[in-house]
Parts: structure tokens; C-alpha cells; sequence
């Protein structure tokens, strides 16, 4: 589905929880710089926004590569949007009165529906490459810091609901499931 306005790319379904194996593991580092992922960049923008999200990694619409995407406002309300390639994970020391972390409610559009509080460092840093190869840096606060981390976990093979207590996790996936117990594909 392409839709109009703010992101030029076509939406594709969201991956769910249990439903593939590439979400469950490390996805693999970007080595084509072509146009297929400058289109992949573009569908993840579409993806996350037809999904009403605020940070998608590839993986979360099947595709086992180093990329993630976000739209999400940081600590003073300014909207954080980009995009990295083959990312890696800093978090920074806080300045002097910034708290190092924060617990706060975090969801996932791979496990639809329900949230649960988790603590996340408040400043994170992520330094990769865009679509041409050249480096770019996403340094974040608050919410945006949480997304960076989230998707960064992504990457890495793991879901938010994977760092939870598991008896917590599984009454959450139950939640997501519905009814019918099975997570929609």
C-alpha cells in the first residue's frame, strides 16, 4: 500500500512475534549500497507510519539487514527523524543534573497491543552509515533515546518483551495474541 503524504515508500506488513525467525536473531550487516536499499529505506518509513509506529527495524517486515528507521520526539518534544545502516550503540554519560535512565512504557509493533514499563538509558547515541555509505549520527533524548535503543535490540535478534521478568513476557504475548491465541501474522 504507498501512501501519500510524508513518506514516499509502500507500506509492508509488520512481523509479528513467533512469526518469523529473522526477528529472533542478529540481522546481518548492509554490504549493497544500491538502489533496493534506498527503496527499503523508504518502504520502512511507509511501513512504520501506515502502523501509526515510531521506530521500525528491517526485520520487523521481514527483512534480515543492518537498518532501522524513526520518527519519534525526543525529551524536549522535537521530532527525531532518521535512519541508519549497519548502526552501533553508544550510550553517553549525562550531563550533570540528566538523569541516566528512565522507566517508562514501551511497546512494539511486533507485539501488538500492550506495554509494559521498562528502564532505558536516557541520552543513546547510534552511529552507522546512510544509503550511500557515509556516516551519520542519531544522538537522542527521552523517548527518542528509547526508540534508538528499542530498535537497536531489534537488530540484535531481541524484542522488547525479551528483556522482561517471563512470566510478565508470556502474559503480555497472551494479551497481543487475543483471543484466539495466535499473534496476527
Amino acid at each position: 500500500m504507498r501512501l501519500p503524504g510524508r513518506y514516499d515508500g509502500v507500506a509492508r506488513p509488520i512481523v509479528t512475534y513467533g512469526s518469523n525467525p529473522v526477528l529472533h536473531r542478529a540481522c546481518a550487516p548492509v554490504t549493497a549500497f544500491d538502489r533496493d536499499l534506498r527503496h527499503l529505506v523508504l518502504d520502512m518509513f511507509a511501513s512504520m507510519a501506515a502502523a501509526d509506529g515510531v521506530g521500525l527495524a528491517a526485520n520487523q517486515i521481514g527483512i534480515d539487514a543492518r537498518v532501522f528507521v524513526i520518527d519519534c520526539p525526543d525529551a524536549d518534544g522535537e521530532d527525531v527523524v532518521g535512519y541508519a545502516v549497519n548502526p552501533t550503540l553508544t550510550l553517553p554519560e549525562p550531563p550533570d543534573g540528566e538523569p541516566a535512565e528512565e522507566v517508562t512504557e514501551e511497546g512494539c509493533l511486533s507485539v501488538p497491543g500492550p506495554y509494559a514499563e521498562l528502564p532505558r538509558a536516557f541520552r543513546a547515541r547510534v552511529d552507522g552509515v546512510d544509503v550511500h555509505g557515509d556516516p551519520v549520527t542519531i544522538e537522542a533524548t527521552g523517548m527518542a533515546a528509547r526508540c534508538l535503543q528499542h530498535e537497536m535490540d531489534h537488530l540484535n535478534g531481541t524484542v522488547y518483551v525479551d528483556l522482561l521478568p517471563e512470566e510478565q513476557r508470556e502474559r503480555l504475548l497472551a494479551e497481543a495474541a487475543g483471543p484466539g491465541g495466535d499473534l496476527p501474522a
